[in-house]
């Protein structure tokens, strides 16, 4: 196993001409120790220039596995010159009683949000995503350009994605999701996370739900784009895509929202479509 200063590389795979490449290191954020994986694009160019880098992030009960295996995103990236960074979807090993009792909280749904209860406070995924982790490949891989940056991810990373850069128009170029936990207040998801994560204060909530904080940062120049399958078990209950796009109206943000029909909520979806949201990125961050 190689090592760099904080960061400990724990395994390396070759693929369409890069490689991926899984580390791990203790956070001072969550108090814990987080793996991440980072797909590194080959370098066909002569001037070496770092690699811009696209966050994916992931859903419920997924690791910073799932992504890097079943979603094929490394060949487009390859084709592109971007560097994929795949965190994990919540702190681990801290053996919080509760933590591991249901697949849609706790453990595997951290739901991209700082915790505000005692019981949760390690539970702060938005700063490790928006704050440490970046801080951490700045630090240590010179071959990313961390200042050129966008984002993405699906259901409950769609839901991340889409928040973290509505908050973060300065630090990401572009933002894209798969069935994105678009209006979380109005879910059971995103209301049994909430009230668990922040209490039972509502206008707290506000803060990490898309479809409120686009008419609070309506600022958006970048398309947002959106695919969703039209055969997704959740959409209707869970997703409410269509409040968002409302928001989206009323504010004058453009978005670009594609329902695909015969899709559902899987990897089958995500890998169908995966190429458009890469290219999405790559325009956005000025690779083409």
């Amino acid at each position: 196993m190689a090592s760099v200063v904080g960061v400990t590389e724990i395994s390396s795979g070759k693929m369409f001409g890069g490689y991926n490449k899984r580390y791990k290191h203790y956070s001072k954020t969550l108090s814990c120790s987080m793996n991440f994986h980072i797909y590194f694009p080959p370098n066909i160019s002569d001037n070496n220039k770092p690699f811009p880098v696209l966050y994916w992030l992931s859903g419920l009960t997924c690791s910073d596995e799932n992504f890097i295996f079943k979603s094929g995103a490394q060949r487009a990236a390859s084709q592109y010159g971007v560097a994929l960074i795949a965190p994990d979807t919540s702190p681990r090993g801290l053996n919080v009683e509760g933590e591991s009792d249901s697949w849609d909280f706790g453990v595997g749904a951290g739901f991209y949000l700082n915790a505000t209860q005692e019981k949760w406070k390690n539970w702060r995924m938005y700063d490790y995503v928006v704050k440490e982790l970046p801080e951490l490949l700045k630090d240590n891989f010179p071959q990313l350009d961390t200042s050129k940056a966008s984002i993405f991810g699906h259901s409950m990373g769609g839901h991340g994605a889409l928040t973290i850069y509505l908050k973060n128009l300065d630090k990401y170029k572009s933002v894209s999701a798969f069935a994105p936990v678009a209006n979380p207040t109005n879910c059971p998801w995103g209301q049994k996370a909430f009230t668990n994560y922040l209490g039972d204060n509502k206008s707290d909530w506000e803060d990490y739900d898309a479809t409120y904080l686009v008419t609070k940062f309506p600022g958006v120049s970048a398309t947002i784009l959106i695919d969703q399958g039209e055969d997704d078990k959740f959409l209707h209950d869970q997703l409410l895509p269509r409040k968002f796009e409302e928001a989206c109206k009323n504010t004058n943000v453009p978005l670009l929202l594609r329902f695909q029909p015969g899709y559902d909520h899987s990897y089958y979806f995500i890998s169908t479509f995966i190429d458009d949201h890469i290219q999405h990125h790559a325009q956005a961050l000025r690779l083409n």
